[in-house]
């Protein structure tokens, strides 16, 4: 099958931890891997943010990177993007008009509507997966959201029309009927974690004799970070690691960097706390192995890995009770589901595990069961198959990207 991905400003090639790059880069960039395995055809179309890329990228995993031409050629912040996308569906439209793609898979809202004009005009089926929702980030941040004026508006639009809509977990779909999604045509398809990588077995980054309990994430105020702070007073004898943000001889400079810092140094736990800066994704394992909790605590979180990547290393893990969390992480089986912003439930949930050295080993051995039963990329890309053999007319069922998997890897209809 030949395979069209778009993702305008979350390039597979990106290097992780600045503003715009995270989750979404890694999606994709595991997901066209593993449907590349299965011997697809996979081409990913991203925006051009440097002059000096090429044109087309072929990776080792064995799928295509095309930088598209759609606007300066230099970062933009992806708030900035929409006015791009009618070059950028352009393009798309000259390039699938001489080589035709069997289906599109868009990823994020502004991808959508880049996609589904140069789809709709050769009509070929458009897979959308949002990634993450305006209607949800305005619920959370309200003012603070830097959001074009007519995402809202626009993103709705996208959600209805698609052929078909990847929801990353189960909130989410109730989200997308509430834009007028038809709930029939919504599939739950999760991001997934690199099994390989993210072992128990390996490596550990140094630490010293206190307890540690690392977080990980873009250095935004959305995730939470100040939460772990907060409840860090009542964690005693332990150093919270944050990851993130530019490099470690810069990361203080950040500003939300420096606005933790000074939150800490108010409440007494300054020098408790380290700011680890961006870790490169080879060395992540070793330092989540490190760690005796790992604490994802945002307001929001449309999905979250990290918690994903802790599990398979088998650490336990504590986690606000929102977003993809709700299904990745299991009460009392896999880790801890927190009230979001609650410090104290966090540090009454945390202080559990640090006292339980065998509660820590049980949790984290079932995280990285769960892991293992349901959120490999292989299993994922035959999740996702399913929905482009649903789509993609006359197409044969395509078989399961990992056999041992193959009696359940249906996606699932909600």
């Amino acid at each position: 099958m030949k395979i069209a991905m778009v993702s305008e400003h979350a390039s597979p090639l990106a290097t992780l931890g600045g503003v715009d790059a995270g989750g979404q880069n890694v999606h994709v960039a595991e997901l066209s891997a593993a449907l590349a395995r299965c011997d697809h055809e996979v081409t990913v179309y991203t925006r051009r943010d440097d002059p000096d890329l090429p044109e087309r990228v072929t990776t080792a995993e064995g799928y295509t990177v095309v930088h598209v031409p759609a606007g300066p050629a230099r970062p933009l912040p992806k708030d900035e993007l929409l006015g791009h996308m009618g070059p950028f569906a352009q393009y798309l439209d000259e390039q699938w008009s001489s080589d035709r793609p069997d289906v599109t898979h868009a990823h994020f809202w502004m991808s959508g509507i880049a996609t589904q004009l140069a789809a709709r005009h050769l009509d070929l089926p458009a897979v959308q997966t949002f990634h993450a929702l305006g209607v949800v980030k305005r619920r959370h941040q309200g003012a603070l959201d830097t959001s074009p004026k007519d995402r809202l508006k626009l993103e709705a639009m996208v959600a209805r029309t698609a052929t078909w809509v990847a929801a990353t977990c189960t909130d989410e779909v109730f989200e997308l009927m509430r834009l007028g999604r038809s709930r029939t045509r919504i599939s739950v398809v999760p991001c997934g974690v690199d099994l390989d990588l993210f072992t128990p077995d390996g490596p550990r980054a140094e630490r010293g004799a206190r307890y540690r309990v690392v977080s990980v994430g873009r250095f935004v105020p959305r995730k939470g970070f100040d939460v772990v702070v907060r409840a860090l007073p009542a964690i005693a004898d332990a150093e919270l690691v944050l990851v993130g943000g530019p490099d470690r001889a810069e990361v203080e400079a950040d500003p939300e960097a420096r606005r933790l810092r000074e939150l800490a140094e108010r409440l007494g736990v300054g020098d408790r706390l380290v700011f680890q800066g961006a870790v490169a994704r080879a060395d992540m394992p070793a330092l989540l192995r490190s760690a005796d909790v790992v604490a994802c605590t945002p307001w929001y979180e449309p999905f979250g890995i990290v918690p994903l990547e802790a599990m398979g290393c088998g650490v336990p893990v504590v986690a606000a009770a929102v977003g993809g969390m709700l299904d990745t992480v299991v009460h009392d089986v896999t880790g801890r589901l927190v009230t979001p912003k609650r410090p104290v439930e966090v540090a009454e949930a945390v202080n559990t595990l640090l006292h339980d050295a065998f509660l820590r080993q049980s949790l984290g051995a079932a995280g990285r069961d769960r892991a293992r039963a349901r959120y490999s990329w292989d299993r994922v890309a035959a999740d996702t198959l399913r929905i482009y053999d649903r789509v993609v007319p006359g197409a044969h069922e395509t078989a399961a990207c990992d056999p041992t998997t193959s009696a359940t890897t249906s996606a699932s209809s909600v």
